[in-house]
């Protein structure tokens, strides 16, 4: 369990309670991609002395639950996809729904118009092409899967080199999974695994920190992919426009609020 400053005490209990938990305090808040690295590096040491041998590892948020055989779902479904570099199940919403978690990669165009439009024309084709809302029963490969639960390959994590440290929060599953994309492996949604996952209780307490971290997040993304001189002026558009919403979506919260 690597630990981003937790203050409730619930990690190290488990470490006591379970003799196959371990607490691995990483000094404070890096971020949810940073940990995971530093908890996979931590694992590849046991491989290195031969003290454990897998081909696969799981990622996985603190509040997800797993249905009962949902790991071995996921290793046999990575098994039929040998190119497979993540694995992702079904997660369901409080309402039985499924989240739709096996998304396209977001394009300058779906990008835009999924941010312009989302709020107040939901079905607007650019959500559509990005949220890439098909059959959530059928196994298919996507462009990205939700990082609260994947199974990784090891194999592939190491040749794109885990995640992006550069993002602190959001959009560091995105990226891992465009990546993986680049590198040649899939990103494969596994509608057999099923998990259930209290998404986005905590950070919807702090729209005045998450929004602009959000915001912050997919400049970065998209920044990282428009570089050179001649696209500056993409990035700049990009920069205006992402701070000019998260202010919006700031105030629009704050509101709510009151």
């Amino acid at each position: 369990m690597a630990d981003n400053g937790s203050v409730d005490g619930a990690p190290e209990k488990a470490a006591r309670d379970y003799a196959n938990a371990e607490f691995l305090p990483t000094g404070g808040n890096i971020g949810y991609g940073s940990a995971i690295n530093f908890a996979a590096r931590a694992l590849k040491e046991r491989h290195e002395r031969g003290q454990i041998n897998s081909e696969f590892f799981v990622i996985s948020n603190p509040d997800v639950v797993f249905d009962e055989g949902s790991i071995d779902e996921l290793i046999d479904c990575a098994r039929r996809h040998p190119r497979a570099g993540a694995v992702g199940p079904y997660i369901r919403e409080a309402d039985g729904s499924a989240y739709p978690s096996a998304r396209a990669v977001p394009t300058l165009a779906n990008g835009i118009g999924h941010a312009l439009f989302s709020a107040v024309w939901p079905s607007n084709p650019w959500s559509k092409a990005y949220r890439n809302s098909e059959d959530m029963t059928v196994e298919r490969e996507a462009g990205w899967l939700s990082g609260s639960c994947l199974l990784v390959r090891w194999e592939a994590f190491e040749e794109i080199g885990g995640f992006d440290e550069g993002y602190f929060m959001y959009m560091e599953d995105v990226d891992l999974g465009d990546r993986l994309g680049r590198a040649g492996w899939a990103n494969v949604f596994c509608p057999t695994a099923r998990i259930q996952h209290s998404k986005g209780h905590v950070a919807g307490e702090h729209p005045e920190l998450m929004l602009p971290a959000h915001h912050r997040s997919a400049y970065k993304f998209q920044a990282d992919r428009h570089q050179g001189w001649g696209q500056a002026p993409i990035r700049a558009a990009l920069w205006l426009g992402l701070k000019l919403r998260s202010e919006i979506a700031v105030a629009f919260a704050r509101s709510k609020q009151k």
